[in-house]
């Protein structure tokens, strides 16, 4: 048996975002509802394109769908203290882009929880049910490869 990876620190990611934690995130066990590191996640990446490329990416002719995401979970969040947001791209490819977001709460430098994103873009000129994939728009392209961390 492996053992289990380190959590990744603050080193590790480029842009960072604090989020308010609500008393509804947490679930009937008294810690954050695993649904809502999915939405800590989404929140970061997005919020990130609106303000990096000044532009809202809902109306951009082609969007990006999640395609793929994962969390590894390390210790506990909850209600009521902040959370810290860190975002780092690992790849920009033709027509994907892969996130990783880094979960703080407190002063540790270790996260608490990290997540795997991935945005495919496609064509949505026609809507659900008929989005073929497209290459990432510039604009998105533009406000992402600042967030690439460079191999160490």
């Amino acid at each position: 048996m492996s053992a289990r990876p380190a959590p990744p620190t603050r080193r590790d990611y480029v842009a960072w975002r604090t989020v308010t934690t609500r008393w509804r995130d947490d679930d009937a066990y008294g810690h954050l509802n695993n649904a809502t590191y999915y939405e800590l996640f989404d929140t970061a990446v997005n919020a990130h394109l609106f303000e990096a490329s000044g532009t809202n990416v809902r109306l951009l002719p082609q969007i990006g769908v999640v395609a793929e995401t994962s969390c590894r979970y390390f210790r506990e969040l909850g209600f009521p203290e902040p959370i810290e947001t860190g975002l780092v791209v690992d790849k920009v490819g033709t027509s994907s882009i892969v996130y990783r977001i880094g979960l703080f709460q407190g002063p540790g430098d270790q996260a608490a929880a990290e997540g795997r994103f991935v945005h495919v873009y496609v064509d949505n000129a026609r809507g659900a049910g008929d989005r073929p994939v497209v290459p990432v728009p510039q604009v998105i392209r533009e406000a992402v490869l600042p967030l690439l961390r460079p191999a160490e």
